[in-house]
């Protein structure tokens, strides 16, 4: 006698939930690997990123499939060096993960279904040399989406690139003046597009917070000053941050949105759901908030607690961070986030190098 087998219904996750609930709150995932954007896709997902650190990440993962293709890259172009045949590396990650987003992208008209691909930070020193990356990574795929860091430089080519009919996601930024500075930035490319009559669309553009790296740094200030900061207070930092951020970018009306990166904690999902922003946790975070079923309830209005305000404000770079005002365009290339950021990215730049380097040229 045969049974017929019966379906088990899969308990719906914290993410699925909380993107059903809030489709206004875009789940992105922090990670261009085909595989975990497969499955992030899954949870709810409508948009992807890529850095050199993500890059360097996926690529030396799985060295079974990237070192033969690194290989043929530099035997098509026998006169390239490490670091333009490592770039068309990134360049193809980045394509073929931007494929699996073209559903949300065409669903969306353009808001979402987003790949973002960083410009070299070896080029942060030069304005014109980023827009003009950025304009060519933008023609890589309909949905790609350039990312380009708020320092002083880099706000200067966030508007032309974006006057050049570019999607920006603003990076190296961890501040609200610098969100707020970005986004200015964003708006000047816009109106001088529409003064010109160059066409009108949904440019999806979003301006980055990496919650979690000012998180980083502002523990790093509190050690060396040897303060003591109430336990826990200094893992709301960046979640403060984005939430004076987002509520800027509602009351003025910017047509990019506020985009949580750099997770660090649960709080950077569950005190932002219900915004019209995106929020991008790493795959890994993705599965630590399912498996612990983390809440789905509208917080990104609920302010953070004025006794946590109170203490994270005697730290002056927390109040640079915090106020608006807090820094100027000048300032942002100093702060300590940004510098220590940059440097990371630089360094993943020289290990993707050294990894061509390896493939092409193996030690004796």
């Amino acid at each position: 006698m045969s049974t017929l087998a019966v379906p088990v219904a899969t308990a719906e996750t914290a993410l699925e939930r909380g993107t059903k609930q809030f489709p206004e709150t875009a789940l992105w995932n922090d990670s261009a690997d085909p595989d975990e954007l497969s499955r992030s896709i899954g949870f709810g997902a409508v948009g992807a990123t890529c850095n050199p650190v993500i890059a360097y990440t996926a690529i030396s993962g799985q060295l079974d499939v990237w070192a033969p293709r690194i290989a043929q890259i530099a035997a098509e172009n026998p006169t390239w060096g490490e670091s333009q045949i490592g770039w068309s590396a990134v360049e193809a990650l980045s394509v073929e993960a931007a494929k699996l987003l073209e559903p949300a992208f065409e669903a969306s008209g353009g808001r979402n279904g987003r790949l973002s691909v960083q410009t070299d930070p070896r080029l942060h020193r030069d304005a014109d040399a980023l827009v003009e990356q950025a304009v060519r990574f933008s023609q890589l795929a309909d949905n790609i989406i350039v990312k380009i860091p708020a320092t002083s430089v880099g706000i200067r080519a966030i508007e032309e690139a974006t006057y050049r009919g570019v999607s920006i996601n603003v990076t190296v930024s961890f501040t609200v003046p610098q969100a707020v500075q970005a986004a200015e930035a964003i708006e000047r490319g816009l109106n001088r597009r529409a003064a010109q009559g160059l066409p009108e669309r949904e440019f999806g553009s979003v301006v980055t917070i990496m919650g979690g790296r000012l998180d980083d740094w502002l523990k790093q200030v509190a050690a060396k000053q040897r303060r003591l900061i109430e336990p826990g207070y200094l893992d709301w930092a960046g979640v403060a941050a984005i939430k004076r951020a987002y509520a800027i970018f509602q009351e003025r009306g910017y047509r990019s949105r506020v985009l949580s990166a750099a997770f660090r904690n649960g709080l950077q999902w569950s005190e932002l759901v219900g915004g019209d922003l995106v929020v991008s946790p790493p795959f890994e975070w993705q599965l630590r908030i399912n498996e612990n079923n983390l809440p789905v309830a509208r917080r990104i209005d609920v302010p953070v607690d004025e006794r946590i305000i109170a203490e994270l404000s005697t730290i002056a770079d927390f109040r640079r961070a915090y106020e608006p005002d807090g820094m100027t365009v000048e300032e942002f290339d100093d702060f300590g986030a940004t510098r220590a950021t940059l440097r990371q990215f630089l360094d993943a730049d020289a290990r993707l190098d050294a990894l061509v380097r390896d493939i092409l040229i193996p030690a004796p």
